[in-house]
Parts: structure tokens; sequence; C-alpha cells
């Protein structure tokens, strides 16, 4: 099957009489030492998506960085450690209770025991979950943990080596066949990021975008899409209608920036800023 072009989404209209419970409560787990920018672009993009609240745990020795960083996010402390271990289990997944997205991984650092964590996480969280940088690479040679949330939505946002690590071997030259394959067999939904994003279904169909630039090629890009797509999720839009409409404004918004920026110059923050502008030819 051939992938479709994804085309511009239309957002829905927001009812006048409405309020920010409407609109998605997430939480999102991201941060370590060394990575405390990564949970505040995510959560600010999935503010710019459109998310009623945003609650995000971090580890307790990084939070008072992202706190003061945060001004429309919702920052909480996990633990005191510099990084998220099994011994936070409980009380994140308490934190997912009543949540309509969750978000795992941005900036969560590669250790044993956060990767642990993000494990026995995944299996626990009841909402459509994005799972992003250490939050996939927690799954590499545990795919079952992936399995064994058929039923639940989930969402895979790997750039190429994030996703060779979960196949175990190098990807082949079909990206669309290998993408749709995954996506199949896992009954996920597959954001394979690079120059032509692919979203593969987990029903087979599949979609490359053509939005983006080589601008967009920056530590914490990936951080805002994972954001967005979280943002639109919590808002209700049906997943495959979510995950397809924010790669395309991720890449709208890069688009715009590069236009005024240039290529080299572009840095994350410039896609959440030019983001209402792609929002807004959406209709949002």
């Amino acid at each position: 099957m051939s992938a479709l072009p994804i085309p511009l989404p239309a957002l829905p209209r927001r009812a006048r009489e409405s309020h920010k419970g409407d609109y998605g409560k997430l939480t999102i787990f991201a941060g370590s030492v060394g990575y405390t920018g990564a949970p505040c672009l995510a959560a600010e993009g999935a503010l710019r998506a459109g998310a009623g609240l945003v609650f995000l745990g971090v580890p307790g020795g990084v939070y008072p960085i992202v706190a003061a960083k945060s001004l429309c996010a919702m920052p909480y402390p996990l633990g005191e450690g510099p990084y998220l271990t099994e011994r936070e289990l409980e009380a994140a997944v308490e934190r997912c209770r009543g949540r309509d997205c969750v978000a795992l991984g941005p900036g969560l650092g590669n250790h044993p025991a956060t990767l642990a964590f993000a494990r026995r996480l995944a299996r626990r969280v009841e909402a459509p979950l994005v799972l992003d940088a250490d939050g996939i690479n927690a799954l590499a040679g545990h795919i079952d943990g992936l399995d064994s949330r058929r039923g639940r939505v989930t969402v895979l946002t790997p750039h190429l080596g994030e996703f060779a690590r979960l196949l175990g071997r190098a990807v082949g030259e079909d990206r669309e066949a290998e993408a749709a394959a995954f996506a199949r067999a896992h009954g996920c939904y597959l954001v394979l990021k690079g120059h032509r994003t692919l979203v593969a279904c987990p029903e087979g169909k599949i979609y490359v975008n053509q939005t983006g630039n080589p601008g967009m090629a920056t530590g914490g890009s990936g951080d805002v899409l994972t954001g967005m797509v979280a943002g639109l999720l919590g808002q209700g839009l049906e997943p495959e209608a979510a995950v397809t409409a924010a790669v395309y404004l991720h890449g709208l918004a890069g688009d715009l920036a590069a236009e005024e920026l240039g290529e080299y110059a572009m840095t994350a923050g410039d896609l959440l800023t030019y983001l209402p502008r792609a929002m807004r030819a959406a209709g949002g």
C-alpha cells in the first residue's frame, strides 16, 4: 500500500461556552539532569496545540529548574533524585488517573532504573499514551510491553535510530513497508520521523508528510511534536486525525519559521513561536 499525503487538517470549532476542562487534562513524564528543556518544550507543544491543562511530572532533582521555566504548565516533583526510577512508579500511576492523555519520554535519560520505570508505567496507563525518546528506548528488547497495550491507544514517535533499536536491526530501505508492518504487528500508531515523516496506523493505512524542512533538524523539535500529539489526543480527536494533524502542523510551523528566519538559525523554540500561525491555517 502506497503512503497517502497528509492533507491540511481541519480542527473542530470550539464551543463558545466551553472551559479549560473541555480541552483535555494531560500528564507528561519527562526530564532528568542535563535534560531540563525537553519537558518544557513538550508541555508548551501540548498547550500550543490547544490542551486545557498540562501537568508535568519531573524528577525532584530538576523540579526547581523546570518550575522556573514553566508559566502555563503545572510541574510537580516525583522523588528527590536526578532521574525517575521505579520508586516513583506508584505516584506516577496515581497522577495518570483521570487524565485524557499521557506522554512519556522526553529527556528522561537512559539510566536502567529509568527505563524500567518507563516500561512498567507504559503497561499501566489506561489513557492514550504517547511514547518518545527514552520512553521508546525502554521498549527495545521488551516489545511485549507494547503488545500489552493492545486495545488502548498508543503512539510511538521514533527517529530512525530509535526505530532500529525497537526492531533490533537496521531499518530496511523501504521505510513505508517497515513502518506499516510494525504498526500492524503491535497495534499502535507509529510516527517515523525524518525527511517526509511517516504515520503508520494499526489497521495498515500509512501517510507521508510533506511539510517541514532541514531547519527542524535540531534538538527539541521532537519534544514539541510529542506535546502536540498528546495535546490533540487529549482534546478527544480520533487518534488518526490527532496524529496526522500534529505531524502536519509541526512541519508547517517549521516552514513558516524557515521563511522568516532561514533554516540555519532555527531552534525548537521557534516552532512554538510559529505554531499559532500554523494552527490558524487549520481553523484553530
